[in-house]
C-alpha cells in the first residue's frame, strides 16, 4: 500500500485549526489549572444559567482554569446553594446566586440548608434584570393606573400569572399589590413559559416578569407593557414608564444576580475573583450576551454586593410575611 505524505498546505491548515481550538477553548488550554466549578441552582436554559455560563466562560479563560457549570436544581434553588455552603472554601467553587436564593428563600423556606449571609462570602454583583408589567394587547387596560383602578373596584376579579408560588414574578406582583392596596387573584404555573402562554391566550389578565421573557411579545404587538420595575426607563422600552413614575414613589423590584463563595474563602482570593469577574463583565462579547438576556452588568465591590443582600433580605421578608406568600 502506497504511503502518501500529507501535503504541506494541509499540514499547515491542521496546525492552524489546532491552534485556534486551543486559543478559543478554556478547557483545552487550562489543563494545568484546577477546575472552576460554578453551581447554578436551577435547570439549564434559564437566565441564571445563561448569565453564569457567559461570565463563567470568560472568567475561566482569564484565570486559566477549566470551567464546570454544575446545574443543581431543586427546592427553589436551595439544593444547589446548600451544596456550595458545604464546599471547600478555596475559591474554586462559586454559586450563581440571585434574588430568590439569597433574599427571598430565607423567608419562604423555614429549614434552608444554608444561611444567606453566614454561609457565603459575597464575591461579585453580576447583573440586574428589570421586570415589566404586561397585559394582553386586546385588554381594555392601557396603563398601570387603569389596572389598579379595575382591581380596586372589583377585588379578586382580575388575575395575574407567575412561574410558580414564591417565584420572582409572584413576589414582584405581591409587592405591587401591597404598594397599590389592590387585590388581584394569583394564578401560579409550573414555569414562566406556560404562565406567558395563558396570558397570550387571555386566560389571565396580567403578569410582572423579567424583560427577556416578554420583550418579543411586546415588540410583536401581542402584549402591552404598562410599567417597568426599575428606577429608570429601559432603553429597550423607552415609552414605558416606571412604576414609580406611575404613582408609586420608591418602587423598585428588579431581579439581580451575583457570585458568592463558601464562607471562609480567603479575602485575597475573593479580591482576585472580584477583579476578574468585573473585567469579564466589561468584555464586549460578554456584555452583548448579557444584553440579549435583558441584563444590565453591575461590576462593583464585594462589599457593595454584601450590602445589596443585607438590604434585600428584610425587604422581601416583609413582603412574604405581609402578603402571606408560601412556596407550596
Amino acid at each position: 500500500m502506497m504511503n502518501i505524505k500529507p501535503r504541506p498546505m494541509h499540514r499547515r491548515r491542521r496546525m492552524l485549526l489546532a491552534a485556534l481550538a486551543l486559543a478559543t477553548c478554556p478547557i483545552a488550554h487550562a489543563q494545568a489549572g484546577k477546575t472552576l466549578r460554578v453551581v447554578v441552582p436551577f435547570p439549564p436554559g434559564g437566565s441564571t444559567d445563561i448569565l453564569a455560563r457567559a461570565v463563567g466562560a470568560r472568567l475561566g479563560q482569564q484565570l486559566g482554569q477549566t470551567l464546570l457549570v454544575d446545574n443543581r436544581p431543586g427546592a427553589g434553588g436551595a439544593l444547589g446553594a446548600g451544596e456550595v455552603a458545604k464546599a471547600e472554601p478555596d475559591g474554586n467553587t462559586l454559586l450563581m446566586g440571585h434574588i430568590g436564593t439569597l433574599a427571598v428563600n430565607p423567608a419562604l423556606y423555614p429549614k434552608l440548608p444554608y444561611d444567606a449571609q453566614k454561609s457565603f462570602v459575597p464575591v461579585a454583583w453580576v447583573a440586574r434584570v428589570p421586570n415589566v408589567l404586561v397585559v394582553n394587547a386586546h385588554s381594555p387596560i392601557k396603563s398601570l393606573k387603569q389596572l389598579i383602578e379595575h382591581a380596586q373596584a372589583q377585588p379578586g376579579k382580575l388575575s395575574y400569572s407567575s412561574g410558580g408560588n414564591g417565584s420572582a414574578a409572584h413576589i414582584t406582583f405581591e409587592y405591587l399589590k401591597l404598594k397599590a392596596r389592590a387585590d388581584l387573584l394569583h394564578v401560579p404555573y409550573r414555569g414562566t413559559a406556560p404562565s406567558i402562554n395563558d396570558l397570550l391566550g387571555g386566560q389571565v389578565d396580567a403578569t410582572f416578569t423579567g424583560v427577556p421573557t416578554v420583550l418579543p411579545h411586546i415588540r410583536s404587538g401581542k402584549l402591552r407593557a404598562l410599567a417597568v420595575s426599575s428606577t429608570q426607563r429601559l432603553a429597550a422600552l423607552p415609552d414605558v414608564p416606571t412604576v414609580a413614575e406611575s404613582g408609586y414613589a420608591g418602587f423598585e423590584a428588579d431581579q439581580w444576580y451575583g457570585f458568592v463563595a463558601p464562607a471562609g474563602t480567603p479575602a485575597a482570593k475573593v479580591r482576585q475573583l472580584n477583579a476578574e469577574i468585573n473585567k469579564a463583565l466589561r468584555d464586549p462579547a460578554v456584555a452583548r450576551q448579557l444584553a440579549a438576556e435583558g441584563a444590565v452588568p453591575t461590576p462593583d465591590t464585594p462589599q457593595a454586593f454584601a450590602e445589596l443582600i443585607a438590604r434585600e433580605l428584610p425587604r422581601w421578608a416583609d413582603v412574604v410575611r405581609t402578603a402571606k406568600v408560601t412556596a407550596d
